[in-house]
């Protein structure tokens, strides 16, 4: 997984965010006596009696499972509303009238904002893997849903926290336990906190993305399969080193046929498969690929004009809309440009 540097801020909101960010891509074991400790204090700050008991889960699945196993007596009512929804409301609400909205929206941009959609679209891929590993329970898809909307996302509680710069004392028990636990779900007398995973591969645009393992695992086994942000069974990555056009052709899944399609490369899928260019002209060769219900592929096959130190010139594919007729269009296109706008002085 490839960091990605904040820039630096003179008042240290860069520095806190890089934190944060951190904390929301922690892999590794717990430190499960300092997320205790977190989980009792944010107890103490809304004002409720420590839980009897704090149990440990190896993932959010396993912990989503003991939540639907037990009875309300066992667990009493939860206390998510009271633990991190209200003091997070008073905690934003004194930010928003000392910064005005103007201000709380800079602030926002320059800290949690570039945070949130990767790890939105994490906590989202990790609800749907638990709502699929458990729909089979009691209750079905219904029951889990409600049992995830009880949690507090720890780690994932990021963006949030990275806004704040400094969590207020209201928020200490939370931000305590996002840096040291993986998700956890707070009830009268029980809360139940998740390990964080042991493994997280993502590519440059902070998507899930492995072609040889889980993308995401936990310890105790639950695990997310993805090719460049494509949610794939663990299965179809094991095919993918022995992949030949015809294969490809024969998916019937179009997703999992675009991803056998990356995996194996249009440029070798083109040459092996015998396809024939559309158009040629001097902008390059305008290839297409056409699949089974789905949408044609087509690339645009282009030579840099700068030589390499060897002195060869490579070779680049652009994939450019369906539309796309000729090799110059499909170029133009890549800058935002129609064909007729299109005149480089130097192509490099």
């Amino acid at each position: 997984m490839r960091a990605v540097a904040e820039e630096g801020q003179g008042d240290g909101r860069g520095a806190a965010s890089a934190g944060w960010r951190a904390v929301a891509a922690a892999t590794g074991p717990a430190d499960r006596v300092a997320a205790e400790a977190g989980v009792r204090l944010a107890y103490r700050l809304a004002g409720l009696a420590e839980p009897e008991r704090v149990e440990w889960a190896g993932s959010p699945r396993e912990a989503t499972a003991r939540v639907l196993a037990a009875s309300r007596a066992e667990l009493g009512v939860s206390v998510r509303d009271a633990v991190r929804t209200r003091p997070w409301a008073a905690e934003r609400a004194a930010l928003h009238a000392e910064l005005s909205r103007v201000g709380w929206g800079e602030r926002w941009e320059l800290t949690g904002g570039r945070l949130w959609d990767t790890t939105r679209a994490l906590t989202e891929r990790i609800r749907t893997g638990v709502v699929e590993a458990l729909a089979e329970t009691p209750g079905g898809e219904p029951a889990v849903r409600l049992a995830l909307l009880d949690a507090v996302l720890g780690q994932h509680d990021a963006p949030w926290l990275a806004a704040l710069a400094e969590p207020g004392e209201r928020l200490a028990g939370i931000a305590a336990v996002a840096r040291t636990a993986g998700w956890w779900w707070p009830y009268e007398k029980v809360a139940i906190i998740a390990e964080r995973p042991v493994e997280l591969h993502r590519d440059e645009a902070g998507r899930l993305d492995r072609g040889d393992g889980p993308a995401l695992a936990f310890p105790d086994g639950f695990a997310l399969y993805a090719w460049r942000g494509m949610p794939v069974p663990a299965t179809f990555l094991d095919g993918l080193a022995d992949l030949t056009p015809e294969r490809i052709r024969k998916e019937e899944n179009a997703e999992l046929r675009r991803v056998m399609l990356e995996f194996y490369g249009y440029d070798r899928y083109l040459e092996e498969s015998g396809a024939q260019p559309m158009h040629r002209d001097e902008a390059g060769i305008l290839w297409r690929i056409e699949l089974d219900d789905d949408e044609p592929v087509v690339m645009v096959e282009v030579v840099n004009s700068t030589p390499e130190p060897d002195g060869t010139h490579r070779t680049y594919w652009l994939r450019v809309p369906p539309w796309t007729r000729t090799a110059r269009e499909g170029v133009a296109w890549t800058f935002g440009l129609g064909a007729e706008a299109y005149a480089p002085v130097r192509e490099t």
